[in-house]
């Protein structure tokens, strides 16, 4: 088996792989990109053709390089597609695509990535593979035994597919939100959530997140007091289609089911439904069976950091992008950059760049 040595290893082609990609260039550090996708823009690809950015175009940039205005608004998906495409290509970033890193192993002073064909061996290494690739399916009772389509927010992609049938959607975050608003006007719509949505007023987006996030993100690192996240807002941002469905009575929700049924779902008070498919917006997990070997996960599944991008007891990996225990806002454009820049930054000082 080939193998290769670099100062750094990202693992992982997405936004806040590339974020790490453009401070590494900028650095002079030797490094190299591992992707396991086929084409460029990590998850973006894969989503649903109606979803929508939290923000305005310039307020959802990699570092370096202003994403470009769109017409359209709130950037969809396909115009985040282009511009990590354009990006990727504008630094010059040596991303190896549909490289799978199976392990990540010690090696003496080193970390060893095995794909099935090659193996690099690196100084450190940067995990941004993001929760895309892992979704959270919870167990209901007779969830077997529903005949129905039943599928997770990743795999859903327009709304004529369901057009005329009966849909039911469980989860209160926003991705429910925006795949009932996009439903409702094709097939009938039940919004099954745990507890009553909770929409942010409607004059905050992504910009207004963004600022308690940084707020969050430098009370942190200066030891003040931590002013919490998002939580106490809401949890569901009212993009334009959220909100012209929520006015016109589209998002009502319902108390969570109790168990699913050969015909539908069934309340704990009797009531039933027939249905003909579940979409599941229960969330998703961080893609971290790569580093299993490293035995660093603790009882939560995550891999310990102190709230930054390094891990605690490996300190020659970093965690990028995988939520706000790896740093606050890290799982959004504009907030990749902020953690990747702090990452490289104790990369390059370690290797004395």
């Amino acid at each position: 088996m080939t193998q290769k040595v670099v100062d750094v290893a990202v693992i992982g082609g997405g936004q806040a792989g590339l974020a790490a990609g453009f401070y590494l260039r900028r650095s002079g550090t030797d490094f190299v990109i591992l992707d396991a996708q086929d084409e460029p823009g990590g998850a973006w690809p894969h989503a649903w053709e109606s979803l929508r950015l939290f923000s305005p175009a310039r307020n959802s940039s990699l570092p370096g390089w202003a994403m470009p205005s769109c017409n359209q608004g709130y950037p969809p998906a396909a115009h985040v597609v282009d511009y990590l495409t354009t990006y990727e290509k504008r630094y010059d970033l040596p991303v190896h695509r549909q490289v799978r890193i199976d392990a990540v192993h010690r090696d003496g002073d080193l970390l060893r990535l095995d794909s099935a064909t090659t193996s690099w061996r690196a100084r450190h290494v940067i995990s941004a593979t993001g929760t895309w690739w892992r979704p959270y399916l919870p167990y209901y009772p007779g969830r077997h035994d529903f005949p129905g389509r039943q599928l997770h927010t990743g795999q859903y992609r327009t709304p004529e597919e369901f057009h005329g049938q009966r849909a039911l959607i469980v989860g209160g975050g926003n991705s429910a939100a925006q795949i009932l608003a996009d439903l409702a006007p094709h097939a009938t719509t039940i919004w099954a959530t745990r507890r009553p949505p909770r929409f942010l007023p409607d004059d905050l987006d992504g910009r207004a997140l963004f600022e308690l996030a940084s707020r969050r993100y430098h009370a942190l690192r200066t030891g003040t007091a931590d002013p919490g996240g998002i939580g106490g807002l809401g949890d569901i941002v009212a993009v334009p289609p959220v909100r012209q469905a929520r006015d016109r009575g589209a998002l009502h929700a319902r108390p969570m089911f109790s168990h699913l049924t050969p015909t539908g779902v069934a309340w704990p008070d009797g009531h039933t439904e027939n249905i003909d498919a579940i979409i599941w917006c229960t969330g998703f997990r961080p893609t971290l069976s790569h580093l299993t070997p490293l035995g660093l996960r603790d009882r939560t599944g995550r891999i310990p950091t102190g709230g930054g991008t390094r891990a605690l007891t490996e300190p020659r990996l970093h965690l990028l992008g995988y939520g706000d225990w790896t740093g606050p806002g890290s799982a959004t454009l504009v907030g990749s950059a902020r953690t990747a820049r702090d990452a490289v930054g104790e990369i390059t000082a370690h290797l004395g760049r």
